[in-house]
């Protein structure tokens, strides 16, 4: 029985089975009003133990079930104990009464002194429809008397128990068909299971002959006309493996698992409008171990930029997202400078962003022996947005992203005539990935890459690095 709030003196009935408690429309009584505020979705269950033993069990709530006052999680309830949810919650008394019969259960509980008017036996329906309305038209009966006796909450649980009864009173013909749907519905998942792994086997052979090809790629080849062979042989098994993805049953049928790192690439490439079937998997092994150096030698340099340089990381990622620029970008400082303002390199580049003075200069930065603005941290920041944009535009858009963060390493005039060399073919001079398997980019621009893109997943994700 309810003792405070808006259910105060309302009687709940406990059937023989468990009970739940909380402000979820789901539970059997439904806390409401000023002091449900303590309450959970899902605060509290009271049942009966094979013994005949009642329990309160506390369902992990957020503020707590006491019993007479002590925080529990889990009880026996003995007569007049008091439940009360959180420490200023609603409170019900566990009460134990006389029973007499009632037609509401076989538990139900009139408390003496409740005149209850004649029930009058139900008529035996003759037909399925006539039964279920005496059903429904027997639920409303029982509400309404358990109402009259001070039993409130019965409404879900007297539907219940109706749906179970009319289920029990379905016809031969009724079953029969349910059982023609279910044995046609189990031909039907069979067959679709049976066409999902047909698919998924297709794309298993296309991704063993993509694997294949990536290795041959790995090795020295005599040839730049026989790696373009390879390369555009493994664009066309790309294709058609990107084709069986698209089939609504092989995306019914699950994800391919792949590793952490992998995913972390893909949903990189994926923001920066660079998403590819197969990435190299000499790439996926740099990024790796460039997180390995990051987490142990370099961990210094990690630990300064998640923590006492937070700050600018944040400011620089500020300016990028006005300049509209991924703000990842915002990690390239930590590769070039491990965000260090005062960091000179042998080149003569300064500052975190390392601009070269004519760099500097050509991006608006005051570089002279009085005022050096490459070691400011919003002005340095707006002029590599400059920069970075100019190299965006350069290289195009898609996958030449990352060779636009290649060349803000080694600079774009390097990097156009180390590719111009290697590659005649205009569009595949665009094409990192073409570039990055045909080695027509330099060693440290294809370790730049990777070394970034550890550093902007360690930034995403401290907590899975250790950091």
């Amino acid at each position: 029985m309810a003792r405070s709030g808006p259910l105060a003196g309302t009687r709940f009935l406990l059937g023989e089975g468990s009970t739940h408690i909380g402000r979820s429309p789901e539970s059997d009584i439904i806390v409401r009003g000023p002091n449900a505020a303590t309450v959970s979705a899902q605060h509290a269950e009271i049942s009966r133990d094979g013994e005949g033993t009642w329990r309160i069990h506390d369902n992990n709530s957020t503020n707590g079930t006491y019993l007479n006052g002590q925080r529990i999680a889990e009880a026996e309830l003995r007569a007049d104990a008091i439940i009360q949810l959180g420490t200023d919650g609603p409170k019900f008394c566990f009460v134990t009464e006389e029973v007499m019969p009632s037609p509401l259960d076989g538990t139900l509980v009139i408390p003496e002194g409740i005149l209850m008017p004649p029930m009058r036996p139900a008529p035996t329906p003759t037909l399925d429809t006539e039964g279920h309305e005496g059903l429904l038209a027997d639920a409303v009966r029982r509400a309404r008397r358990a109402r009259l006796a001070g039993f409130g909450g019965q409404t879900t649980r007297i539907m219940r128990d109706v749906l179970h009864r009319a289920l029990r009173r379905s016809s031969r013909r009724f079953r029969i068909a349910i059982w023609t749907l279910a044995v046609a519905l189990a031909l039907t998942s069979s067959l679709g299971y049976w066409k999902i792994m047909r698919l998924k086997g297709d794309k298993a052979a296309i991704d063993q002959r993509i694997q294949e090809v990536e290795a041959r790629l790995d090795q020295p080849l005599d040839s730049p006309e026989q790696i373009d062979r390879l390369i555009s042989q493994l664009d066309a098994y790309e294709g058609e493996a990107q084709t069986l993805q698209r089939n609504l049953l092989y995306r019914v049928g699950g994800v391919q698992k792949e590793t952490f790192v992998m995913r972390a690439v893909r949903s990189l490439m994926a923001e920066f409008g660079a998403e590819v079937y197969s990435i190299p998997p000499e790439f996926i092994d740099r990024v790796n171990a460039h997180i390995e150096q990051y987490q142990g030698p370099d961990r210094p340099n990690m630990v300064r930029a998640l923590n006492q340089a937070k700050p600018q990381i944040r400011a620089m990622q500020r300016i990028l997202e006005q300049e509209k620029l991924p703000p990842d970008f915002a990690y390239v400082p930590l590769v070039e400078s491990a965000l260090s303002a005062r960091r000179n390199s042998p080149a003569g580049a300064a500052g975190i962003w390392q601009f070269t003075p004519a760099t500097a200069r050509d991006y608006g930065l005051r570089v002279d022996g009085i005022v050096d603005e490459r070691r400011d941290l919003t002005k340095s920041t707006r002029a590599a947005c400059v920069f970075l944009r100019r190299l965006l535009l350069d290289f195009g858009t898609g996958s030449s992203v990352m060779l636009a963060l290649a060349a803000y390493n080694l600079g774009p005039a390097k990097v156009t005539q180390a590719v111009r060399k290697s590659v005649k073919d205009p569009f595949k001079q665009r094409n990192f990935w073409y570039l990055y398997r045909a080695r027509a980019l330099p060693p440290e621009t294809r370790e730049y890459v990777p070394k970034v893109f550890a550093a902007i997943i360690i930034g995403r994700y401290p907590d899975r690095f250790g950091f």
